[in-house]
């Protein structure tokens, strides 16, 4: 008998365990099909100074075969990508308008690209950056640009041939390196700074070219202070930033060597930037020690780049490259702009923290008569496997 008592039990147990699990259930579940998923999104100052939003949305299972046409390939999880726009007075006043014309909950977990158009950068980020960093939703390892020539939205607006999407196009375009590659954490982290200085790669649209559609590219630097556009600089420019910022990885060096009659190209393996800041009463410096490892993929000279003479030659002719794009870089940042977008003010402060709360509010004055030297190291370490370009005439 007390066999058979355990034994209902141990049913009665696991029939309401059973229950249990079902009861539960997803009541607050949200469906994929309910989401408009946020791949990336813009931000505009209308005329009238308000805040226009606009957001490239990733739509599945559209709900007409019409819109089943337009999305391209057919299929499971196949979707169509829409641009919609609502204004407002900040930003969060935008995000809810944008809502309201919107029939699904708008989703922020995949949007991995923010535009600031020009106008907007040129009056400030401050506002709009308040609420993409208090905000849980925006992801901070989301890439940012700033639009020139052309607003936010039309940069949204395109559709690149290869990727998918623009929000993929730009995003492969910072990993690859060809500009500056700056998330929204780097962002803040860079407007709350010391320097109160920030840069931001900045991008323009290559127009229709026959069957060519067009398509945004990184071309140059768009400088911030104090959270506001104050200047670009262009591409050669921005090649001295990246060295001085330490975000040279990779890329292609070309030089054309005084010695030589042609261009040499070198491929970066391996790149180190270190500031060393220095104080001595009144005078404050930086050394800034840049070291690189370079292989040659191309040499259209006549220079044989098996003798280790002309290797050192080169070498000292790619240190000197490197030289006048960071001195440029530099000029530009401390004389003309007066704007840290080196962080030397964090270098300052980690070596110097009494000095640097002395002094803090002077950096103004103190950033553009700060003496830079320069210690730039670079070495070939394969010059090839033959030394001379074995498809040109040799001279007779």
């Amino acid at each position: 008998m007390e066999f058979i008592m355990k034994r209902k039990s141990v049913v009665v147990l696991f029939t309401l365990s059973i229950h249990a699990l079902l009861l539960s259930g997803c009541w607050d579940r949200t469906e994929v099909n309910d989401l408009a998923i946020i791949t990336a999104a813009g931000l505009d100052l209308t005329e009238n100074d308000q805040l226009e939003l606009s957001v490239k949305m990733y739509l599945t299972t559209p709900s007409s075969p019409q819109q089943m046409g337009q999305s391209g390939p057919s299929g499971g999880g196949a979707g169509l990508s829409v641009v919609r726009s609502a204004v407002g007075l900040t930003m969060a006043d935008a995000v809810s308008k944008l809502q309201q014309v919107i029939t699904r909950k708008i989703f922020w977990g995949q949007a991995e690209v923010f535009i600031f158009g020009e106008r907007l950068a040129e009056a400030g980020l401050v506002e709009p950056m308040d609420f993409l960093t208090r905000h849980p939703a925006p992801r901070e390892r989301a890439n940012v640009f700033v639009s020139k020539g052309s607003t936010a939205k039309e940069v949204l607006e395109l559709n690149p041939p290869i990727e998918r999407s623009v929000a993929d196009a730009l995003r492969e375009m910072a990993k690859a390196q060809t500009g500056l590659n700056i998330t929204m954490k780097e962002l803040a982290q860079m407007m709350a700074g010391r320097a109160k200085a920030a840069v931001l790669p900045l991008l323009e649209i290559n127009p229709k070219q026959g069957d060519q559609e067009a398509f945004p590219f990184i071309n140059g630097t768009a400088v911030l202070k104090n959270g506001k556009m104050i200047a670009h600089m262009d591409y050669n420019v921005t090649r001295g930033i990246m060295w001085l910022r330490n975000e040279i990885k990779g890329g292609t060096i070309t030089i054309s060597p005084q010695s030589g009659n042609g261009l040499i190209s070198l491929l970066v393996l391996r790149s180190h930037t270190e500031l060393v800041p220095h104080i001595h009463g009144d005078d404050w410096s930086m050394t800034v020690r840049i070291e690189a490892t370079d292989d040659i993929i191309e040499n259209t000279t006549d220079l044989d780049l098996s003798n280790p003479k002309h290797i050192e030659r080169l070498q000292a002719e790619l240190e000197a490259d490197i030289n006048r794009r960071v001195k440029k870089a530099l000029n530009q940042a401390q004389k003309e702009l007066n704007a840290d977008i080196f962080q030397f003010a964090d270098a300052f402060y980690r070596k110097y923290p009494k000095e640097w709360a002395q002094n803090k509010d002077r950096w103004d004055d103190i950033f553009p008569a700060v003496r830079v030297s320069l210690q730039t190291d670079l070495r070939v370490r394969k010059p090839g496997l033959t030394g001379k370009n074995l498809f040109k005439p040799e001279q007779r």
